[in-house]
């Protein structure tokens, strides 16, 4: 099953939508009922729990006459305004550890723990929309095509052998990093990473119970030009490791999402480095999630 959060072309508050077949949409608060589940944003719905869940299940079985075209729409990121930052995990693939290593030249040995940080609210941008570029700000800004993570239940000290049943669903995210701004702050990511705009996310959000998440195809490009391909079989920390160390101590709720990683083909390490400028395009792909297409600049 796959949901997106849309909004007719000629404006409105956005909405979650049910996908169907031939690039349709079904609006779900019109056409779902559950006794104390909100249809009126993707976070109300992942937090209704199984009477959204089974709501959701019987409009996909019997779909309304009354639905949209894709062209008819605009999409936005499936949680246009998370509850909190989005949890990002920092070299979790072997060859982009490697990479960075290599270009900072520096001999770290490889991490026993997964290295976590977020990107802000503010930062979620949708699947077709604008990145904000402005050069009096940074000019190094770079790509990094993820696989996130929504989690549907919340909990503690999370087990690793229990953390997917916490899963609610996964989507398409760029962790775009302005690399100057992340390195002048004495090497904490945070201000590099939470830039407006710099976490477009979508185009949908893939059920867990749809997409098998240990071998899917991440892609990036620009203009055109590939510069990441790669799998999620060779994430370093897997997902039940993620989620089980995140919620070491911590509560993890419905609707957090978890940004995995990105694999090697990072602007800043290659050799010259590459930064993207306004008017590029950038494209980011999760198989069986789709692509994104986010064009540099307003």
């Amino acid at each position: 099953m796959k949901l997106v959060t849309y909004s007719p072309a000629t404006g409105g508050t956005p909405r979650p939508g049910l996908v169907l077949a031939g690039e349709r949409i079904a609006d779900i608060a019109a056409n779902c009922t559950a006794p104390g589940v909100d249809f009126t944003s993707m976070l109300g719905i992942i937090r209704g729990g199984a009477g959204a869940r089974a709501a959701l299940d019987a409009l996909a079985a019997k779909p309304p006459a009354a639905t949209l075209a894709f062209t008819d729409v605009k999409l936005h990121a499936p949680i246009p305004r998370p509850a909190k930052n989005v949890f990002c995990v920092g070299w979790n693939y072997l060859e982009h550890f490697e990479e960075g290593a290599k270009k900072l030249q520096d001999n770290r040995e490889l991490p026993k723990w997964p290295v976590f940080f977020s990107k802000a609210p503010t930062a979620v941008n949708g699947p077709y929309d604008a990145i904000p570029f402005d050069a009096e700000v940074s000019t190094s800004l770079d790509w990094e095509v993820e696989l996130g993570v929504v989690l549907g239940t919340g909990g503690k000290n999370i087990k690793q052998e229990d953390a997917m049943k916490h899963v609610w669903g996964y989507t398409a995210i760029n962790d775009v990093t302005w690399r100057d701004i992340q390195r002048r702050h004495g090497g904490q990511w945070d201000k590099g990473k939470s830039l407006d705009g710099t976490c477009p996310m979508g185009p949908v959000l893939v059920t867990a119970d749809s997409l098998d998440p240990n071998n899917l195809r991440v892609a990036c490009r620009v203009n055109g030009v590939t510069k990441q391909d790669s799998s999620t079989k060779f994430l370093y920390f897997k997902l039940p490791r993620l989620i089980a160390d995140l919620s070491l101590g911590q509560t993890l709720e419905p609707g957090d999402i978890i940004s995995t990683g990105t694999p090697e083909g990072v602007g800043f390490a290659r050799n010259p480095p590459e930064f993207m400028k306004a008017g590029d395009l950038l494209e980011t792909e999760v198989e069986g999630i789709g692509v994104m297409r986010n064009p540099i600049g307003t």
